[in-house]
């Protein structure tokens, strides 16, 4: 299994990038945080997973061993294969995949494409132990608002995106509300004070 590759960029496609490693050209679909993290780089390392079907063999990079163990948890769940693993996360960050599930937030994960309401609820359902006993390396990099043991936060976080936030931007602006006692309307209302 190839568990990891380092080269040169040659190409960049979204969702595929060819990486050259020795000389040979890889295509590895990435999702979008991936993308967004190379940035110019000329030289990159991908965490990747390495799957195989009857008519395929696809291989998957992400930029983190973070986003590599999400998605091997996410193409555990029935009826997820690698492609709408991928979507989830281009679609959702980590931090806000975690907390939607663990809010039982299927609004925001039917939000993406491909995911309907059942798979969302399937998802919950599926993922909720098993995230919550993950191991995360870098999870000082998420935002420390979906930590907030204010049920309403996740709500709030979905509320700033139907308004047209980033998830990046909605999390920073809840992120400087401290008071877990909080209505979701006050949250967002306060959130839109700190934009």
């Amino acid at each position: 299994m190839i568990g990891q590759l380092t080269g040169k960029i040659l190409e960049k496609n979204p969702p595929e990038v060819l990486l050259e490693v020795g000389g040979i050209g890889y295509e590895v679909l990435c999702p979008m945080p991936t993308f967004y993290a190379m940035e110019n780089r000329g030289e990159l390392t991908l965490h990747t997973h390495f799957h195989v079907k009857e008519d395929a063999q696809t291989l998957y990079g992400f930029i983190s061993k973070d986003e590599k163990t999400i998605f091997r948890e996410l193409i555990r769940v029935n009826g997820v294969g690698p492609k709408v693993a991928l979507a989830i996360l281009s679609h959702l960050d980590i931090a806000t995949l975690i907390s939607a599930v663990a809010n039982d937030d299927d609004v925001l994960l039917a939000k993406t494409p491909g995911i309907g309401k059942k798979t969302a609820q399937k998802l919950i359902v599926e993922l909720k132990d098993r995230l919550a006993k993950l191991e995360l390396i870098n999870t000082n990099n998420q935002t420390v608002a979906l930590s907030s043991s204010n049920p309403n936060t996740g709500k709030a976080l979905s509320a700033l995106q139907a308004l047209g936030f980033k998830v990046k931007e909605a999390e920073k602006m809840l992120s400087a509300i401290t008071d877990n006692s909080l209505s979701t309307e006050q949250l967002i209302r306060l959130a839109l004070q700190n934009k």
